[in-house]
C-alpha cells in the first residue's frame, strides 16, 4: 500500500527548499493542500505525463496560483519533463518553474493562474467545452468525451467577484463534472480571514445550484478520496469539496500563521519543520520510494491506449465524425477556410451595404458560423446590440436533467452569459484552452474596462478567443459618457499580442473576423459601431488584412496623408474631396487594425506612410495613442463624452469633414 504520509511530505519538503532557494514565494499554501493532491492526484486523477497534450485526459486548475510549488512538485514527482533542476530554478529566469503557473511554459499546466478567481473561471469554460463537446461527438457506445475538470481555490478566490459570475453559471450550467477543492485555511497575506471574509460558502454555492461535501479535513486523504468519489456520481451538479487545513502544515512555528503565505519559512524553520514531518533529506533529495509511489507514467500511458483504442473503434464506425473532432481539438480551420473566406469578402465588396459595423460583423457570423461548428459564440445580456446571434447558433439551453438540448442534433452555440462581462472573458479563456472550440463574446466596447484582466490573460496566454465589442465611440448617443468609449481603443491596443481591429465597412469587418480567425496564437478584440457606416470602394482588398493600406489617393504624390479607423474613415475620404478641389492631393489610410499594421515589414509600412509627408490622425478617441505614428495633429477627444444625438456629438466634438480638412489646412501652413 502506499504511504500516501511520505507522498504528501515529499511535496511539503519540496515547497519550502524552493521557496527558501529562491528566497520568494508561498510555501504555506503548497503544505497545506499536500494530502488533498494526494487524494486527488494519486487516487483520481486521469492523466499522463508523457503526453500532456491527450485531448480526453481530465483537466487541473491550481486557481490560487501563488500555491504554484505545490503543482511544480506534482508534475516533477508523477513524471512529467520538469527534472529537479528546474525545481532549484523555482522563480529565475527562464527556467519552466515561473512564479505563477503559465501554461506551455510547463509542461502539464492547463492555464496561467495568479490574478485570484480566474483559475476556476477557467475551469469553469474547461468544463463547459468537455460537456459540449461530449454532447456533439459522443454516440451509443462511444463515449470519447468522459473527463473531469478539478480546480484547487482558496479564500482570495472567493473572495474575487469573478468567482460568483462564474461558479453561478457553472450551476445554471449543470457541470457535474466540475470539482471544486475549496483550501479553507482561514489565512490570507493579512492575517485571518475573519474579519473581512465571513461568508458562509457552503450555503453561497447551494443557491447557486451546486452540490456541496463538507466540511471535511482536509488532511484526512481518505476523507478527501471519499468526497471526491461522491462528486464524481454527481450526475446534474457541479460539486465544492470544502476541506479545512492549516496553512504550513507541519511548520512549528509558521502553521497557521499569515507567515507562512507568502514569504520563505527561513532556514532554522525549516530544519524544526523536518524535524517534526520526520523528513531525514537535504534539500531536493528525495527517496527513490518516494518517487516510485508517485511515478504515473506507466498509468498514464494505459489510460491513454485504453481511449485510443475506444477512439479507433469509434473512428471505424464513425469516421467524419472522428476527423472532425480531431481536427477542432488540434484548433485546425477547415480546409476550405481560405476560400470561404475569399468569397466572404468578395461577397461583401460586391453588396457595398451601408450598415453599422456592428451588423456587418454579424452578416460576416452568418457566413462564418454555419461553416464552422466550433464557432461558440454569446453576449453579456446584450444580443440584440451586439448582434452575436446567428440562423446557425441558437440559444444553449440544459434541460432538467442536465443534459444539453439538441435541436435537429446540434448544440446551441450562442451562450446567454447574463450581466458577466470578467466571467464570459474568462469563461472563454476556458473554453479555448480546453480546445474543441473557438468562443467569442460581446459587450459594450466600454464594459471592457470590466473585463480587461481576463483580455489580458487570453493575450498572455496566447489563445484564441474573439471579443466582439459593439458601440465602440461617442456614436453611441444618447446614453452618455457612461457608455461612450474614449480612451478603450487606446488602452486594448496597449495590450501586447491583442490584435484589436476598428473596421470602417462591411469588408472591413469581414476581413477582421477572417484575421481573427486565423489568429490561432492571439486573441482579438473587434470594435464596432452602432451607427450606419458607408461602404467605401477599393481598389483590392489583399491588402486590409496588414492592419493598414492606402484606400484613397494611392496613385499621385500626397501632400498630406490622413490616417483614420472606423466610422472616422468616411469624414477622411470627405475631407479629402474638399482638398482635392483646392489643389492638395491627399492620401487616406485606412488602419483598421494598428495591432496588425505594426508587425508589417518596413518597406510596407513605408509604403502606406511615405516619409517627409505630414500626417493627420482621425479617430473618435483619445488621441495620445496617434503620436507614435509621427502625426502633425490628431483630430480626437480627449474628454468624456456627452449625452445627446450621436451626429450631434460628432458634430460638437469637430468629427466632421470640415474640421478634418481644416486641419489639414493647418498643418500644411505651418510647413
Amino acid at each position: 500500500m502506499a504511504n500516501e504520509s511520505l507522498m504528501a511530505n515529499a511535496i511539503r519538503a519540496l515547497a519550502m527548499d524552493a521557496v527558501q532557494q529562491a528566497n520568494s514565494g508561498h510555501p504555506g499554501a503548497p503544505m497545506g493542500m499536500a494530502d488533498m493532491a494526494v487524494a486527488l492526484w494519486h487516487r483520481h486523477l486521469r492523466h499522463n505525463p508523457k503526453n500532456p497534450h491527450w485531448s480526453d485526459r481530465d483537466r487541473f486548475v491550481l486557481s490560487n496560483g501563488h500555491a504554484s510549488m505545490l503543482l511544480y512538485a506534482l508534475l516533477h514527482l508523477t513524471g512529467y519533463e520538469l527534472p529537479i533542476g528546474e525545481l532549484k530554478g523555482f522563480r529565475q529566469l527562464h527556467s519552466k518553474t515561473p512564479g505563477h503557473p503559465e501554461v506551455d511554459v510547463t509542461p502539464g499546466v492547463e492555464t496561467t493562474t495568479g490574478p485570484l478567481g480566474q483559475g476556476i473561471s477557467n475551469a469553469v469554460g474547461m468544463a463547459l467545452a468537455e460537456k459540449l463537446l461530449a454532447a456533439e461527438f459522443n454516440r451509443e457506445g462511444h463515449a470519447i468525451v468522459d473527463h473531469h475538470t478539478y480546480a484547487f481555490l482558496g479564500d482570495g478566490c472567493l473572495m474575487e467577484g469573478i468567482s460568483h459570475e462564474c461558479c453561478a453559471l457553472a450551476g445554471a450550467w449543470k457541470l457535474n463534472k466540475l470539482v471544486a477543492l475549496y483550501d479553507d485555511n482561514g489565512i490570507s497575506i493579512d492575517g485571518k480571514v475573519t474579519p473581512w471574509f465571513i461568508d458562509d460558502t457552503p450555503a453561497r454555492f447551494r443557491a447557486y445550484g451546486w452540490n456541496v461535501i463538507g466540511p471535511i479535513d482536509g488532511h484526512d486523504v481518505e476523507a478527501v478520496d471519499r468526497a471526491i468519489a461522491d462528486a464524481r456520481r454527481s450526475a446534474e451538479k457541479p460539486t465544492l469539496i470544502v476541506a479545512k487545513t492549516h496553512i504550513g502544515k507541519g511548520s512549528p512555528n509558521r502553521a497557521d500563521t499569515a507567515k507562512a503565505h507568502g514569504e520563505p519559512l527561513g532556514a532554522d524553520e525549516i530544519k524544526l519543520t523536518r524535524t517534526a514531518l520526520g523528513w531525514d533529506h537535504e534539500a531536493f533529495e528525495l527517496p527513490q520510494a518516494v518517487y516510485d509511489e508517485w511515478d504515473a507514467r506507466a498509468k498514464g500511458d494505459a489510460l491513454e491506449a485504453e481511449w485510443q483504442k475506444r477512439f479507433d473503434a469509434y473512428r471505424l464506425e464513425h469516421p467524419e465524425l472522428a476527423a472532425d473532432y480531431l481536427r477542432r481539438v488540434q484548433g485546425r480551420l477547415p480546409a476550405n477556410f481560405d476560400q470561404l473566406a475569399a468569397d466572404a469578402i468578395a461577397a461583401a465588396a460586391s453588396k457595398g451595404e451601408t450598415v453599422a459595423s456592428r451588423k456587418a460583423s454579424q452578416l460576416a457570423l452568418e457566413i462564418f458560423t454555419a461553416a464552422l461548428p466550433e464557432m461558440l459564440g454569446g453576449s453579456a445580456d446584450l444580443t440584440g446590440s451586439n448582434l452575436t446571434n446567428t440562423k446557425s447558433t441558437l440559444p444553449l439551453r440544459m434541460d432538467a436533467s442536465g443534459e444539453v438540448v439538441m435541436t435537429d442534433g446540434k448544440i446551441g452555440r450562442h451562450i446567454n452569459y447574463g450581466v458577466r462581462e470578467f466571467g464570459m472573458a474568462a469563461i472563454m479563456n476556458g473554453i479555448a484552452l480546453h480546445g474543441g472550440y473557438i468562443p467569442y463574446g460581446g459587450t459594450f466596447l466600454t464594459f471592457s474596462d470590466y473585463s480587461r484582466n481576463a483580455i489580458r490573460m487570453a493575450a498572455l496566454m496566447k489563445r484564441r478567443i474573439i471579443h466582439v465589442f459593439t458601440h465602440d465611440s461617442i456614436g453611441l448617443g444618447e446614453d452618455g459618457p457612461t457608455h461612450q468609449s474614449i480612451e478603450h481603443a487606446s488602452s486594448l491596443r496597449l495590450i501586447p499580442n491583442l490584435d484589436v481591429w476598428r473596421p470602417a465597412d462591411t469588408v472591413e469587418t469581414t476581413v477582421a473576423w477572417t484575421v481573427a480567425l486565423e489568429n490561432v496564437n492571439r486573441p482579438t478584440a473587434l470594435l464596432l459601431s452602432r451607427q450606419n457606416l458607408q461602404y467605401t470602394p477599393k481598389t483590392g482588398l489583399d491588402r486590409i488584412a496588414r492592419g493598414a493600406y492606402v484606400l484613397a489617393g494611392g496613385d499621385e504624390a500626397p501632400d498630406a496623408v490622413i490616417i483614420a479607423t472606423g466610422s472616422e474613415v468616411q469624414l477622411a475620404i470627405q475631407a479629402r474631396e474638399q482638398l482635392a478641389a483646392e489643389g492638395v492631393a491627399v492620401r487616406v489610410v485606412s488602419m483598421p487594425s494598428t495591432t496588425t499594421f505594426d508587425r508589417q515589414d518596413r518597406d510596407y509600412k513605408a509604403e502606406v506612410l511615405p516619409a517627409d509627408v505630414p500626417r493627420i490622425a482621425v479617430e473618435a478617441g483619445v488621441t495620445d495613442f496617434w503620436w507614435k505614428y509621427g502625426c502633425a495633429a490628431v483630430v480626437g477627444i480627449d474628454t468624456f463624452g456627452e449625452s445627446a444625438p450621436a451626429n450631434v456629438l460628432f458634430k460638437h466634438f469637430g468629427f466632421t469633414a470640415d474640421n478634418v480638412a481644416d486641419t489639414v489646412r493647418a498643418v500644411l501652413q505651418q510647413g
